[in-house]
C-alpha cells in the first residue's frame, strides 16, 4: 500500500469515528433525566412540504429532542393520517404531535395513537369528530387574500399571484418565489372528509397563533383554540410562522413535552 493510500485510509477512518461520535452532541440524553417526552414529530399543511420545518428541527435536536418530519401525500386525510401514523410506529417513547395549517386536520385525528402525550397547533385547525374541515369556517370572514385555484381533477394551488400576501409576507422575495413555485397541492375533497376522532378531546393542546395569518379570520383561529382548551401563544407573523418563527413553536413545544413528562410522572 503506498503512502498516499495509507494517508487516505487514515483520513477515511477519522472521518467515520467523527461521524459516529457527534450524534451524542444532539441525543435525547441532553435533556433532563426525569424527562420521559423525548419525541417530537411534526405535520406539515397544505401548498407545502416538511422542509419548511427546519428551523424548528434545528432548534428541537439542538436542545436534545429526537425530531420526525411527516411527508404528507396531500391526497386525502386518510392517506395524510396513514403518513403520520407511519412516523409514530416509528418513535420510541412518548411524542408531542405537532400541526400546522390543515396539519391540525391530522393530528386531531392521528393524535388518539397512545403514544402522544400532547397536541401543538400552528395557525392551525383542530375539527371535532363527525365535522369536517370544511366546517371550522362557517361563520368568520373569507380569507380575501388567500385565494385557492382548484385545477380540473380537484387539486388546489394558491394563486401565485396572491402568495404573498396571503400566505407568507413576511418571508424574502427569494424565498416566497421558491414556496410558490414548489407548492404540493391538496385534494380538495380533503376538506369536506368528516373526522372519525378528535384528539384534543382526551390530550392536551398547545395553539401558536400568527396574528398577521390571511389564510384564516384571526377569530376563526382563536375560536378554534379556545375550544379545544388549548394554552395560546399569540406571535406576529404570517400564515407561514412554521417557517418564520421556530423560536417561539420551538419553546411552545418544549414546553409542551416538559409539561407532559410532570404529568406521567
Amino acid at each position: 500500500m503506498t503512502r498516499k493510500s495509507v494517508t487516505t485510509m487514515s483520513a477515511i477512518a477519522a472521518a467515520i469515528s467523527l461521524s459516529v461520535a457527534l450524534p451524542s452532541a444532539n441525543a435525547a440524553d441532553t435533556l433532563p433525566t426525569d424527562q420521559s417526552v423525548k419525541n417530537v414529530v411534526l405535520v406539515h399543511g397544505a401548498f407545502a412540504d416538511g422542509s419548511g420545518w427546519k428551523g424548528v428541527y434545528d432548534n428541537l435536536t439542538k436542545r436534545g429532542y429526537r425530531v420526525t418530519i411527516v411527508q404528507n401525500p396531500l391526497t386525502s386525510l386518510a392517506d395524510d393520517v396513514a403518513s403520520t401514523k407511519r412516523a409514530l410506529e416509528r418513535q420510541d417513547g412518548p411524542v408531542i404531535l405537532v400541526g400546522h395549517s390543515w396539519g391540525g386536520t391530522v393530528i386531531t385525528e392521528a393524535g388518539i395513537d397512545p403514544k402522544v402525550m400532547g397536541l401543538v397547533y400552528v395557525s392551525a385547525l383542530s375539527p371535532d369528530a363527525g365535522e369536517t374541515t370544511a366546517q371550522q369556517y362557517e361563520g368568520f370572514a373569507p380569507a380575501s387574500e388567500f385565494v385557492i385555484e382548484t385545477t380540473k381533477d380537484g387539486f388546489g394551488y394558491v394563486s401565485p399571484e396572491k402568495f404573498k400576501a396571503g400566505f407568507a409576507h413576511d418571508v424574502s422575495d427569494a424565498d416566497v418565489a421558491f414556496m410558490r413555485d414548489a407548492q404540493v397541492p391538496i385534494n380538495m375533497s380533503a376538506f369536506g372528509t368528516k373526522l372519525e376522532n378528535a384528539a384534543w378531546r382526551s390530550k392536551p393542546s398547545w395553539a401558536v397563533i400568527a396574528t398577521e395569518d390571511k389564510a384564516f379570520d384571526q377569530a376563526m383561529l382563536i375560536h378554534m383554540a379556545e375550544r379545544i382548551g388549548a394554552k395560546i401563544t399569540k406571535v406576529s407573523a404570517s400564515h407561514a410562522l412554521f417557517m418564520t418563527q421556530p423560536a417561539v413553536i420551538s419553546e411552545t413545544i418544549d414546553q409542551a413535552a416538559k409539561a407532559a413528562s410532570a404529568k406521567k410522572q
